[in-house]
């Protein structure tokens, strides 16, 4: 008897697991490289070759979901947070503008890490959806972790701010779609068809508000360590009375706040 052939990506499996190996051993290479280079001359290069990647994967992957034979309103618009992540990482990659920073960070440390834990893909390798699929979420938290773990580009509460804003906007123009289109993009206006743990989370709209709410929440305790580590700096920073002049020069000299640990 022939055995069967897997024709499709099996979330969970030993392709899955070394996926995600590989993209951990990526990420703690990228926020040491992020640290060595640092403030010479090579970072800049470095930086936008890296940001030039990710429209490389991006882009094709959009191009081929809107070909006529590929083409369905309800998943082929470029309307999910993963679509604006990836946009975010380029600019914040090419500008190191701290806005674009505070976008990838947060929508790419936890939205995009979960397609990556669970992943929506049925195409295998080789397929293009398959290349596409990995390298646009990879590269997009990959830039995260390169410009706060590496390059330690600040984040603040302001930061915090104007990523619960744009995702606000991001919610509303895309619900508004949803109703006018009858798609479903973020699952913001039904729960998917399967079980999800959107199920506990109780029945439409209030499910939006409780997901709303963690993220919040979620995304405070990922501003706090940051904010914290800043206010230590400025406290060290700031000269005692009385103390000597030699004392105030070693202070003057601490390095800039050190991010939390990857």
């Amino acid at each position: 008897m022939t055995a069967l052939t897997v024709s499709r990506f099996q979330a969970f499996s030993p392709e899955h697991l070394g996926l995600l190996a590989g993209f951990l051993l990526v990420a703690a290479a990228l926020a040491y490289a992020g640290r060595a280079l640092r403030g010479t001359s090579s970072e800049v290069r470095f930086r936008r070759c890296f940001a030039l990647l990710i429209p490389c994967f991006t882009i094709p992957m959009q191009v081929l979901q809107l070909m006529p034979a590929d083409y369905d309103v309800s998943t082929s618009l470029p309307m999910q947070l993963c679509d604006l992540a990836w946009v975010a990482a380029f600019v914040a990659l090419w500008t190191r503008h701290w806005a674009a920073t505070a976008l990838v960070y947060f929508w790419g440390l936890t939205l995009t890490v979960q397609g990556i834990i669970t992943p929506s893909l049925s195409e295998a390798f080789p397929d293009p959806r398959y290349v596409m699929f990995w390298g646009m979420h990879f590269l997009t938290v990959w830039a995260a972790v390169y410009l706060t773990f590496g390059l330690r580009v600040p984040l603040t509460w302001k930061s915090y701010r104007i990523a619960v804003a744009a995702t606000a906007v991001w919610a509303v123009t895309v619900m508004t779609f949803n109703a006018v289109t009858g798609t479903n993009y973020g699952y913001l206006n039904r729960k998917p068809a399967v079980g999800t743990v959107l199920d506990l989370l109780g029945p439409w709209p209030s499910y939006v508000v409780v997901e709303v709410a963690v993220v919040a929440a979620v995304w405070a305790l990922m501003t706090w360590p940051w904010v914290r580590a800043q206010v230590r700096v400025r406290g060290a920073e700031r000269p005692a009375t009385g103390s000597s002049y030699s004392d105030r020069m070693s202070r003057e000299a601490v390095p800039g706040p050190a991010a939390p640990r990857l």
